[in-house]
């Protein structure tokens, strides 16, 4: 059990997959932007970091290899989600929560998706949990496949190429960035995570209102 552990905890590390190679680190964005148990798995920061990681040479690929394979891992994901959403569809809701699936945060994905439409596949790309379930949700819903290829894939360019680019010429243009990886993934948990907990505390106080009304 304590190995267990000790792996899931290494796949919430960046440092620690990009350590495993390449084709783990795809893999690691193939299975958060779209099979619903990798929520948990980090995503602008691990973008970030391969980005900084590759400048410094410590990360052995081209940047233009890096970041077009990542575009490729994150529309593929995005599709796999699609498929398992549109296959299991409304019995998604009434899946029971496990420590792999949150059923609350298919319906986060929902509300994001009802309040940008087919933008909340783009713009969910760049907040934790909601990149994850929002192409299921669009997959339960059977949106239009064409559209979803068209958001899917400029989601998927845009987020890869502000975190990874980001991450590479800040790297070039600052070398001793690669001294304070600690400091800087800490940051970027702290501003990815803001959005959602402000999403959260709004829920509860919708929530909260709605109760109220009823009685």
């Amino acid at each position: 059990m304590n190995n267990f552990w000790e792996h899931l905890q290494n796949l919430t590390d960046a440092q620690s997959i990009i350590s495993l190679g390449f084709y783990f680190l795809l893999i690691v964005v193939f299975a958060e932007t779209g099979l619903f148990f990798g929520f948990f798995l980090p995503g602008d920061y691990l973008l970030f970091m391969a980005g900084l990681l590759c400048s410094s040479g410590r990360f052995h690929i081209s940047i233009y290899t890096l970041v077009l394979s990542l575009m490729a891992a994150g529309i593929l994901g995005n599709f796999a989600g699609y498929w398992f959403g549109y296959r299991t569809g409304p019995a998604l809701f009434k899946k029971n929560n496990s420590l792999f699936f949150k059923r609350h945060y298919v319906e986060i994905a929902e509300e994001f998706y009802a309040k940008h439409g087919g933008m909340a596949l783009v713009l969910g790309r760049f907040f934790p949990i909601i990149r994850t379930f929002a192409p299921i949700f669009a997959g339960v819903v059977k949106v239009d496949l064409k559209k979803f290829t068209i958001y899917n894939c400029i989601g998927s360019i845009a987020w890869v190429s502000t975190f990874t680019l980001a991450g590479f010429f800040l790297g070039r243009k600052y070398p001793q960035l690669k001294d304070y990886i600690q400091y800087i993934v800490l940051g970027l948990i702290i501003v990815t995570t803001i959005p959602l907990i402000v999403a959260f505390f709004k829920r509860k106080i919708q929530t909260g209102e709605n109760v109220e009304e009823l009685k």
